[in-house]
């Protein structure tokens, strides 16, 4: 086998129609691996330390030579739609500066802590010309980087650079998880929130639909050279 590809994601319904039929395996702390003999894909749940887990299992599920951040984000540059694909030169992480990628990949993507407001996607794109942002992919290139493995960053664009639903950051949990029926019950006695929610609900799902296009066609590239 000339590569085994690890996609790390931050939530598994980022990937469900990706990894259809595959492996499922559930591990402590909330963490599920899919493989499916040539690949594998974990996910812990959001932010960089749940991304640093995910990476831990999927390194323990087989003999990983590449490393792929994968999922959902905000975009920060404001000519990015929902359902658009960003591949990531550039991935920084916005706490500590460090940078990470490929030069020949233009788009820069930036790691931080939190959902992003509106107002912090401008500030990246001012700062970085970010073209979107997210919480993992710092993490998992700076493990690839010490281990010696490629890495990719692919997100999909699921809010554009105007978007904002300041609840959604209230749902999450410490251990990296979103609170999915909590917040529908939050929702459904506010009126004023439908439309949004609505709307987020239909973006989700064309970005994620778009990512497992990206996805799939990445592992076909691997399973070709085999």
């Amino acid at each position: 086998m000339k590569g085994y590809p690890a996609i790390i994601a931050a939530l598994p319904r980022e990937v469900k129609e990706l990894v259809r039929g595959w492996k499922e395996q559930r591990l402590p702390e909330k963490i599920v691996v899919y493989t499916n003999g040539f690949a594998v894909v974990a996910c812990a749940g959001m932010g960089a330390g749940r991304a640093t887990l995910a990476v831990q299992a999927a390194l323990s599920a087989g003999p990983v030579t590449a490393l792929f951040s994968a999922g959902l984000a905000g975009a920060c540059d404001p000519s990015l739609r929902v359902g658009d694909v960003v591949r990531a030169g550039l991935v920084v992480d916005s706490q500590t500066g460090e940078r990470f990628g490929e030069a020949q990949l233009p788009q820069v993507l930036v790691s931080t802590t939190a959902i992003a407001s509106v107002q912090e996607k401008e500030r990246l794109y001012a700062s970085y010309r970010a073209s979107a942002v997210d919480m993992e992919a710092a993490a998992v290139a700076r493990i690839a980087e010490m281990r010696g493995l490629s890495f990719q960053a692919i997100k999909s664009i699921s809010d554009g650079a105007t978007f904002e639903l300041k609840e959604l950051a209230r749902f999450g949990t410490k251990d990296g998880q979103f609170r999915e029926a909590a917040f529908a019950a939050h929702a459904a006695v506010r009126p004023h929130l439908w439309r949004k929610l609505f709307q987020l609900a239909g973006n989700s799902n064309r970005a994620i639909a778009a990512l497992t296009e990206e996805l799939k066609s990445q592992l076909d590239w691997y399973r070709q050279r085999d």
